[in-house]
């Protein structure tokens, strides 16, 4: 998986591209299809924002965070970015073959 961590507004700091890595570490457990994950952390003002566009096999999620803190819209953004891959992963499980079987046994 390539991981390319970008800043707008705000340099990023080894601390927090380490971060970002270990945190999106947690979405290749759940689906190790992930080919890029492209991770923009942004400031204005008051607000820090984390947006990622992952790149799975044919397909591209993106999800956003806004938080007071750079941290916590990190944090956000990998729990947006986990429920989003699951919910992928689902679909492409057939539950309809699983369900044919069992009626062929009853």
């Amino acid at each position: 998986m390539q991981l390319n961590v970008s800043g707008h507004h705000i340099e990023v700091t080894e601390s927090l591209r380490g971060y970002v890595e270990s945190k999106i570490e947690k979405i290749e457990r759940h689906f190790d299809l992930v080919s890029d994950v492209h991770c923009i952390l942004t400031v204005e003002k008051l607000r820090h924002k984390a947006e990622a566009t992952v790149n799975l096999n044919g397909d591209t999620i993106y999800a956003d965070a806004v938080e007071e803190d750079m941290y916590a819209a990190i944090d956000d953004l990998i729990d947006k970015l986990d429920r989003r891959v699951r919910k992928h992963k689902e679909k492409l499980v057939d539950h309809h073959a699983r369900d044919s079987q069992k009626r062929r046994f009853d």
